[in-house]
């Protein structure tokens, strides 16, 4: 039989191989011939585009978004610049405006080490569903809604948002993206500026929420009172690593009837009497997380006992073991 070649093939394979490149080699392959060139440009490649393991330059992206990202793209990941000068800026309101307008598929954006000062909020794209930012600046004035002059149709409504290590996020901006009432997913790692007092101001707006996560914030007790009263909508509930939750705290979270699952990892201040009582009381608990909790095998052993419906991971054996009734 003749040897076959790539070009033997069928367009509809080769795009599944074309997707599976970095984007680099993608676009080098525009470069092998004219049908390579075609396939490289069809929109199916671009739906999920991951930019972050490259250093990007804001005239690199005007290329992409001139010559291959259209509407079909729904996710796009970047990696922009800290720090910088105003002539080494990656993502500018030019930018970002002409992404909105060309892009109007584009619901999720993850932006990482990006210096975001310069641009207002109402530039990012108002398609835009899920934003994650992680190791980003941002301005104080962030995440306002809609003035006078703008309709809500032009302006972002996040569903989900997630912040990671991003030191200038405060209770003024968690108060900014609550008061829209769009939320359904808040994730906050090493938020240190959002504290109790955040917490109690944005709770009220917060009743859509279904997953929420305080990782390393400045929360306790009283921010649990909040949660507990307001957010009877929760599924997932992140109260982990270094929070200063103790057994006062833990039963404000006996009313949220729909959650699943319990994330306590690193919960130190707590006991295993208390943490047994709060999870009878939620119907609905498929999971729960106590490591580095301080319990000992024996204790480990009880509170899995004690739930026997419920994956429990314990810092016992460190991995998840589900109790025989």
């Amino acid at each position: 039989m003749a040897a076959q070649t790539l070009s033997a093939l069928p367009d509809s394979l080769l795009l599944q191989i074309l997707e599976l490149l970095p984007p680099r080699d993608r676009l080098g392959g525009a470069r092998v011939c004219r049908r390579w060139r075609r396939l490289v440009r069809d929109k199916l490649l671009w739906r999920h585009l991951d930019l972050t393991p490259y250093k990007m330059s804001s005239k690199v992206l005007w290329h992409l978004l001139r010559n291959y990202l259209r509407g079909n793209l729904r996710t796009l990941k970047a990696r922009g610049s800290l720090h910088s000068v105003r002539k080494q800026k990656v993502f500018t309101p030019a930018l970002m405006q002409a992404l909105g307008k060309q892009c109007p598929n584009l619901h999720r954006l993850y932006l990482t080490e990006t210096d975001l000062r310069s641009l207002s909020y109402d530039c990012m794209p108002p398609s835009l569903e899920t934003l994650e930012l992680s190791c980003c600046e941002i301005p104080s004035a962030w995440f306002q809604g809609p003035g006078s002059s703008q309709t809500p149709q032009a302006f972002p409504r996040i569903q989900h948002l997630i912040i990671q290590n991003v030191p200038a996020f405060s209770n003024q901006h968690l108060a900014n993206i609550a008061r829209q009432g769009t939320l359904k997913t808040l994730i906050l790692s090493e938020a240190y500026r959002v504290t109790d007092v955040g917490i109690q101001v944005v709770a009220l707006h917060l009743g859509e929420l279904e997953s929420l996560a305080l990782r390393q914030c400045s929360v306790s007790d009283s921010a649990a009172r909040f949660i507990g009263r307001h957010m009877k909508r929760l599924r997932h509930l992140d109260f982990s690593i270094s929070s200063s939750l103790t057994d006062a705290g833990l039963p404000f979270f006996g009313g949220l009837a729909s959650l699943e699952d319990l994330q306590l990892e690193g919960s130190g201040g707590l006991s295993p009497e208390a943490v047994m009582a709060v999870c009878r009381a939620l119907p609905r608990l498929k999971r729960l997380n106590v490591s580095s909790a301080g319990f000992d095998d024996r204790t480990a052993h009880r509170i899995r006992a004690a739930l026997p419906n419920c994956v429990v991971t314990c810092p016992a054996s460190g991995s998840d073991a589900k109790a025989e009734a």
